[in-house]
């Protein structure tokens, strides 16, 4: 009976051969075959993923066919209808923590793990537009409001302070549609808006904050004019300073190298002094000696030498030195002697 009932299979496989479905994947999409009947095997989602760009053949009314995108995507919700993923004003509205009303337009990147195509189209959708619209949409409108909340008013001015938001809120997404076999590649904040009174306040605080700032520039500034004054004025007295020191310096060494040159002079002169004085000393000493009249005999002798001597009478009836005027008969003497050169000469030149 088995045999029968196999061979009964076998026909109609054959006979519905002619018959076959053609399914195929785009260049980016991957395939999951339902069977919904099984001659052999099991039935269900077959835990394999067709790949991209391939065409494939399967009997008809016992199989069934999915496809799901690969590329990646970006879920975009923002105020312009224009623009976002709805043709509406689909920014996410919520609270800061400091209380003030607040839309942000936020974009998420994710992408499908091709591996865990039939994980999906079992257990999470069967199609893109149901994962975009039941899964992603749902989950990411909820938890970035929570994580974007969590930031006051004024840090949303503050770049680095949103962009660690959005990278907590990737994180976030990340771990919860992971397992479901969804990759969150990046979630992008983009323009924020808060009710136009309060943003006219802020905008005027932050005016009146850049003139604070300003001032307060301008007064670091002036400080550091003043500073580098200050600092100028004591170079240059430090220079002064330093100039009269060194004109001191050289002064001191001037008058030392003069006091010291004076003081040799004056040990010069001393020793010159004593020196002479011991010479006079010993002179005297020798001259009270017994050799003493002839050495003055002998200095007179060479005193004398070489000099014209004149000898007078001085016996009885000759000159009296008492009444003889010295002066005229030393004339007188000169007279004759020179009247007598210059007859001697006539003399000679008469010869």
């Amino acid at each position: 009976m088995k045999i029968l009932l196999r061979y009964l299979c076998c026909l109609l496989l054959l006979a519905s051969s002619a018959g076959c479905i053609v399914q195929s994947t785009g260049e980016t999409e991957v395939g999951v075959r339902t069977r919904k009947f099984a001659l052999w095997g099991a039935s269900g989602v077959e835990n394999y993923t067709y790949p991209p760009g391939a065409t494939y053949f399967f009997l008809p009314y016992i199989n069934d066919w999915h496809t799901l995108d690969t590329r990646l995507q970006n879920l975009e919700m923002t105020q312009d209808a224009k623009a976002g993923d709805r043709k509406a004003k689909d920014d996410l509205v919520f609270k800061t923590i400091d209380g003030n009303d607040i839309s942000l337009d936020v974009i998420i990147a994710y992408r499908i793990d091709p591996k865990m195509a039939p994980f999906i189209i079992q257990n999470v959708a069967i199609n893109d537009l149901m994962l975009r619209q039941k899964v992603m949409r749902t989950i990411s409108r909820s938890l970035p409001r929570d994580i974007f909340g969590e930031l006051k008013t004024e840090d949303f001015y503050v770049a680095d302070k949103r962009q660690a938001k959005a990278d907590k809120a990737q994180e976030v997404l990340q771990n919860i549609l992971r397992p479901m076999g969804i990759i969150v590649e990046r979630v992008l904040s983009k323009d924020y808006r808060f009710n136009p009174a309060y943003q006219q306040a802020i905008e005027g605080k932050k005016i009146a904050d850049q003139l604070v700032e300003k001032n307060k520039s301008a007064t670091r500034a002036s400080f550091e004019e003043y500073r580098k004054k200050v600092e100028d004025a004591k170079g240059e007295v430090n220079k002064m300073v330093a100039q009269a020191d060194g004109e001191f310096q050289q002064a001191k060494i001037e008058a030392d190298a003069y006091l010291e040159r004076q003081q040799r002079i004056a040990e010069a002169i001393e020793a010159e002094g004593q020196a002479e004085a011991e010479g006079i000393t010993r002179l005297n000493q020798a001259l009270s000696g017994a050799g003493g009249e002839a050495m003055v005999k002998l200095e007179i002798a060479e005193a004398l030498k070489n000099k014209r001597i004149l000898l007078l009478p001085m016996s009885d009836g000759g000159l009296n030195l008492k009444t003889t005027d010295i002066n005229k008969l030393l004339t007188y003497k000169g007279v004759r002697a020179l009247e007598k050169e210059q007859e001697e000469e006539k003399a000679k030149d008469k010869k």
